[in-house]
């Protein structure tokens, strides 16, 4: 099956997946250099990644090996980039779920935040939602480039969607991003009502550095007991700074897309202090937190060659340690945002209908629980 990689999915995909390595400010860099070494090992025999990769996504790996970064690829670059991503896809018009921008207060001394309410209904149903976080390594991104997605989610699992737009790092350094989702998720919460909302069904999710950003709040909703969840989708998230810093991946492992050294910079801008130190804010780092129970059901799913592929696996573990119900789906020969890249090819279909199923189901349950 030939499988066509379009110039936006490409465009798109690759700029927010495979930044690397990334963006810096002089504290960024002060911190990128303080990073502790990783301990030198015996590295495996080589092997080329591109022949691990499933057939029908090696066009766009090929291209992401090949796309060329700016060098030094510091903060100017990074703001270029910004500036240089293709415009957002137009939204499905009617009779597709409609998108309603609103700005919202900021809780706990923080700043106004944009949201889009995606298929709000104000007709008394009592419909599941979704806060959707999007990707970016915490340094790029924008709440626009999945709209299309959320309202295919929307009408397909009949629920509401929200997309939170955060502020991104290193300009604003945690808890700042953190803040801005937790806002959004108490705002949902709060106006169930209107928008025709189960005020006990509501999900949480990401990609990438969403999805590490959705792994913090599921953490920091129980913590502060602000919001009950009922689920959460984390697709191959961002959750452990040590990765690429004090923890070496095997060399065919993250290097197409997302790899070591974006990963470095990526925390590193997020966290204001070395990414893998020991001088990591509380609740910033998801593999950090040392319990996890009490944690909503869990969806996680990632490439068997994406960066994260260890951390996500022993995230799931200790997810199941602490007696959390946790799925995990690990796809043969998948690279980072392959979903993005290549949205025709099978894995990809696989691997979004399963997510979609996990999260539908537990909407019915949850449901089923209310009477």
């Amino acid at each position: 099956m030939k499988v066509t990689i379009t110039r936006r999915s490409f465009g798109i995909a690759a700029l927010g997946a495979a930044v690397m390595p990334a963006l810096f400010n002089a504290k960024g860099a002060a911190a990128l250099a303080a990073t502790p070494a990783i301990p030198a090992g015996t590295a495996p025999a080589k092997i080329d990644p591109l022949g691990l990769v499933d057939p029908e996504l090696r066009e766009g790996a090929e291209l992401i090996m090949s796309r060329p970064l700016p060098d030094p690829l510091d903060h100017e670059a990074i703001l270029a980039m910004r500036q240089g991503v293709p415009p957002p896809a137009a939204p499905l018009p009617a009779p597709a779920p409609a998108i309603e921008m609103r700005r919202i207060l900021g809780t706990r001394g923080q700043p106004e935040v944009s949201i889009a309410v995606i298929g709000a209904r104000r007709d008394g149903d009592n419909r599941p939602a979704v806060l959707h976080i999007h990707g970016g390594g915490f340094i790029l991104g924008r709440m626009q480039d999945t709209f299309v997605a959320s309202q295919q989610l929307a009408e397909e699992l009949d629920c509401v969607v929200v997309e939170v737009e955060y502020r991104l790092s290193p300009e604003t350094v945690f808890p700042g991003p953190l803040e801005d989702c937790h806002t959004a998720l108490v705002w949902l919460h709060a106006n169930a009502a209107e928008l025709g909302v189960n005020p006990n069904s509501i999900a949480v999710m990401g990609e990438s550095a969403g999805g590490g950003m959705a792994a913090m709040l599921a953490i920091a909703a129980r913590d502060r007991g602000s919001v009950p969840l009922c689920y959460q989708v984390l697709i191959y998230p961002m959750l452990d700074d040590r990765t690429g810093t004090t923890r070496r991946v095997p060399p065919f492992i993250g290097t197409i897309g997302w790899n070591e050294a974006g990963n470095a910079v990526g925390w590193s801008s997020l966290l204001g202090v070395p990414a893998g130190s020991d001088r990591v804010p509380s609740g910033a780092v998801p593999a950090r937190t040392s319990d996890l129970s009490g944690l909503p059901p869990t969806f996680i799913g990632v490439g068997a060659i994406d960066l994260f592929v260890d951390e996500n696996i022993a995230y799931a573990q200790r997810l199941i340690a602490h007696a959390v119900p946790t799925q995990l789906l690990v796809v043969p020969g998948a690279y980072h945002g392959f979903d993005f890249i290549a949205p025709r090819s099978r894995a990809s279909r696989t691997f979004i209908a399963s997510w979609k199923l996990a999260l539908g189901a537990a909407f019915r349950d949850r449901a089923a629980a209310s009477g």
